[in-house]
């Protein structure tokens, strides 16, 4: 019999994180884990191992030259990835490339039939873009995901649903002409929030207009909002019969995170992933995996995730 769930708590998880009190620090991944282990029995979920993730991975999805780039940074341990928001630290090559490793290892052991549902907490990097670092993400986990399930297990139609406040730029501009992605996307509005991007008008182009779904939403949007706006983007979701669903699960749309402006509670999580769990049962046998995304208050973070599991499970 296959788990309901895969999750990955390895500590090795949490070196994806940056030094000097940095928003994205190491103590996300633990106050999850205190959080989940109090709240959901160990039996109720099998556990993913952490990977650190092949080069020929990163490469279905980036240029080699910004991977070799990286790795020069990773090895000096000093300055930013891009502007200034993302800092290098010796290793930070290994412990992003680990985070994509776990993330492909979750679609290995989904494909395989050994699990129906997956969750990778520190993960859902999707500001990266495929020869650039921006926003705390090295690696675009979510683009070699797509890459991957394409490349290796031949799947085409697959839905990316975003309720990070932050827009997935990195995700949507990469996959903005391809109609095989179907991308549904919440967020803060651009006007008030970074990347200042993912606005409604902006639907895809080419052969892929219409095939993407960009919901941004007022400061202090609330989870009223979120619930009205929601049957639109699940049935835009339904309708496209994915075969294979992956969720960014960002918690920095709660109140209370320090670097949004958006006042959901946890609602909105448990909403989204039960919604998509059962989309995925009906459409293609399961096949679910969630990434951590952002969220820069602990008690957010715990309390946001581990609903999710609560749904996954």
């Amino acid at each position: 019999m296959p788990h309901e769930l895969l999750l990955c708590l390895e500590d090795a998880l949490a070196r994806y994180s940056f030094p000097n009190n940095h928003p994205f620090g190491v103590k996300r991944l633990f106050a999850f884990r205190d959080r989940l282990l109090g709240s959901i029995d160990a039996d109720r979920y099998g556990r993913l191992q952490c990977v650190e993730g092949a080069e020929s991975c990163l490469s279905l999805f980036h240029q080699q030259q910004y991977i070799d780039w990286v790795k020069g940074k990773s090895e000096q341990g000093m300055g930013f990835l891009d502007a200034a928001d993302t800092p290098a630290f010796p290793g930070v090559y290994e412990a992003a490339s680990r985070v994509v490793g776990t993330v492909v290892n979750g679609v290995d052991r989904i494909m395989a039939g050994e699990a129906r549902r997956v969750f990778v907490p520190i993960a859902g990097l999707h500001h990266a873009r495929r020869g650039a670092a921006s926003g705390f993400c090295v690696f675009n986990d979510c683009g070699v995901a797509i890459e991957y399930l394409r490349a290796h297990h031949g799947v085409r139609r697959i839905a990316y649903i975003d309720i990070d406040a932050h827009h997935g730029d990195g995700v949507y501009y990469e996959f903005e002409e391809d109609p095989d992605v179907r991308i549904v996307d919440f967020h803060e509005d651009g006007h008030f929030l970074y990347p200042g991007t993912g606005h409604e008008h902006e639907t895809g182009k080419g052969e892929a207009e219409g095939t993407k779904m960009n919901i941004p939403l007022p400061m202090n949007a609330d989870d009223e909002e979120f619930m009205a706006l929601w049957p639109a983007a699940e049935a835009f979701i339904a309708e496209f019969e994915p075969e294979f669903i992956l969720l960014q699960a960002g918690a920095d749309a709660m109140a209370g995170d320090p670097v949004t402006d958006m006042a959901w509670t946890t609602a909105p999580y448990a909403h989204a992933a039960q919604r998509l769990r059962q989309l995925a049962e009906r459409h293609c046998e399961g096949r679910m995996l969630v990434m951590g995304g952002g969220g820069y208050n602990l008690d957010n973070v715990a309390s946001a995730w581990t609903e999710v599991v609560m749904q996954l499970v």
